[in-house]
């Protein structure tokens, strides 16, 4: 936690968080000589009836009453410049760590997960360290300087603190220990409520559609539940120390005032040291109190700290390589390519061998689950194969740069992705200095420009989360344009029409094939129009290559491919090869 803070304390953030202390120092030591002259007032003033010593001992107190006011504010403000400062530079690692990562982390550390420890643990850093700013300068400060002043005041009182101090400290320590691995799984079940909600808001429409809401209520109070369960028992192991640090102190006064009456008796103690005294012990009391507070923070905030340092920790399994090569050309070639998903223990593909050259088009076909999607993954090397190779251009995709082979390659895939804001930030997402000119041709291919481009001939109309305002066919051909606009030099559609109709599919696979001349083209899909005009067809069948050729080859020797056509097209078509 402490290396966490000292990486992301930086900059401005490092000069508010020294200067905040300065100013609590200041607080602090304005409050210690309050009840000293108090007790003078007392025991010089009113005993003598020496009015100009009280009214002068009293103007000294509110002068510094007021200079410990102004350290105080001064204080929280630079503690909470620091402690925001430094979470929005934690997020900001955060952020550009998961950028970083590939989809085998992401996947392993879960989406939900990473939002909560984007947002609700960096706060819990946030406030510890606004805490620790004020309250750990603050309740040491006071601790040891009120304990200083009672020893100053009277030695034989001031012993009370050898069993004070000793019985408060263990009861913090173990308390500590104990509270957080608790707010540990606390936040653990904060991820699985995060996961609950977010499904539910991603499959509404699922959830409505066969009426699984109340379904769906029980799983979400069942995960709150957990959450509040869990939450209460490291909170109430934590807020326990409240009552046992307060009749610690409690039974310190009874000794002090029993203790001290006797010796007021005896003479050998003024009253004024007396209420001092006790008054010394309530400042010790409450800073104990906020230490107990900062305890509760601390706690939750070490739990935080391991699962953003987790996220931080994390190396990506897919790197750059040292001295990487360059694509010879845009051809593509698929080696004895097996491959798993992280944690799995069977392949999604398995010795899957064909090439393309540059200049064709590839049609992949397959049942749901033959590993299509897994294939055109492997390409722009979201993932690493595990066994073969992969090789562009004539060179391994482990060799080239990320940066070249990603900028060569456009990729629509099966779920669109678009952003709120507008058309036209979406359009040229990938493409920032794209003209006007290009945005129409890249729409116009797309069969997109008749509802992306406004009724100002502009490309300002306002995109919504996740492209709620467009229906699914239209957020395709969206995609799509915006994949056109980069101008790639390999172009992957991973059944990106699928919501098209087939008259605008024939015309939007025109478009393609005249903007895509020469370059590299994979069209993955389900239905055997979009592939049977391609110039080589690869047929997956359970991560394997059942059958490789052109469409008229197909019918003749392959019977996978066979009873796709009959079942999409009807037994006419295999009977004239079309």
């Amino acid at each position: 936690m402490l290396k966490l803070i000292k990486d992301n304390l930086k900059g401005s953030a490092l000069a508010w968080a020294t200067v905040a202390p300065l100013m609590m120092f200041l607080e602090v030591a304005m409050d210690l000589q309050q009840p000293a002259l108090m007790a003078r007032i007392i025991d010089v003033g009113v005993a003598k009836g020496d009015l100009p010593f009280v009214l002068h001992t009293g103007a000294l107190m509110i002068a510094m009453a007021i200079a410990g006011f102004a350290g105080g504010a001064l204080c929280s403000i630079f503690s909470a410049r620091a402690a925001v400062t430094m979470s929005g530079e934690m997020r900001h690692s955060l952020f550009r760590k998961i950028q970083s990562l590939t989809f085998a982390e992401i996947d392993a550390f879960k989406t939900s997960s990473l939002v909560t420890r984007v947002t609700n643990d960096v706060m819990q850093m946030q406030h510890m360290l606004l805490m620790m700013l004020r309250i750990m300068v603050r309740s040491p400060l006071i601790f040891i300087g009120c304990v200083i002043m009672s020893f100053m005041l009277s030695p034989s009182l001031a012993l009370v603190f050898a069993v004070i101090i000793p019985l408060v400290v263990a009861s913090v320590a173990i308390v500590f220990s104990k509270a957080t691995p608790l707010f540990s799984v606390a936040q653990a079940s904060l991820d699985r409520m995060n996961t609950i909600m977010r499904e539910n808001l991603l499959g509404a429409r699922v959830v409505k559609a066969f009426t699984m809401e109340s379904h769906e209520e029980a799983r979400f109070a069942g995960a709150n539940e957990e959450l509040t369960e869990r939450s209460i028992k490291a909170q109430r192991l934590v807020f326990v120390l409240l009552p046992v640090v307060t009749l610690i102190m409690n039974l310190g006064v009874v000794f002090v005032l029993w203790t001290g009456g006797r010796e007021v008796m005896r003479g050998g103690i003024e009253i004024g040291k007396i209420m001092a005294f006790i008054n010394y012990l309530v400042q010790i009391s409450g800073s104990l109190m906020m230490a107990i507070m900062l305890v509760v923070n601390i706690s939750r905030a070490q739990a935080s700290a391991v699962r953003i340092n987790e996220v931080l920790a994390a190396t990506p399994s897919i790197t750059e390589p040292q001295g990487s090569r360059h694509m010879a050309d845009l051809s593509v070639e698929f080696s004895r390519v097996s491959f798993a998903y992280p944690g799995s223990r069977a392949n999604a593909l398995t010795d899957v061998s064909f090439s393309v050259c540059q200049g064709q088009t590839v049609g992949i076909i397959g049942a749901t689950g033959s590993g299509k999607t897994t294939l055109a993954a492997l390409i722009p090397r979201l993932y690493d194969v595990t066994e073969g190779q992969l090789l562009v251009g004539g060179v391994d995709v482990r060799s080239l740069s990320l940066a070249e082979l990603r900028e060569r390659i456009g990729m629509v895939m099966q779920e669109t992705s678009l952003f709120a804001g507008t058309v036209e930030a979406n359009l040229r997402f990938g493409s920032p200095n794209a003209s006007i000119k290009d945005l129409d041709g890249a729409c116009a291919d797309a069969q997109a420009i008749d509802f992306l481009k406004g009724p100002d001939a502009d490309y300002g109309i306002p995109v919504e989360q996740r492209g709620r305002n467009f229906s699914g066919g239209q957020k395709q051909r969206f995609s799509i344009a915006r994949t056109l606009l980069h101008e790639p030099g390999i172009l992957i559609l991973d059944d990106s029409t699928s919501a098209i109709d087939l008259k605008t599919e024939s015309f939007l696979r025109a478009a393609i094939a005249g903007r895509m001349r020469g370059k590299t083209v994979f069209v993955i899909a389900q239905r055997i129009s979009a592939v049977m005009n391609a110039d080589v067809i690869v047929v997956l069948d359970a991560g394997r290559v059942a059958a490789l050729g052109a469409h008229r080859e197909l019918i003749e020797t392959s019977d996978i491919y066979r009873s796709i056509v009959a079942s999409q097209l009807g037994e006419e078509a295999l009977r004239h090869g079309n």
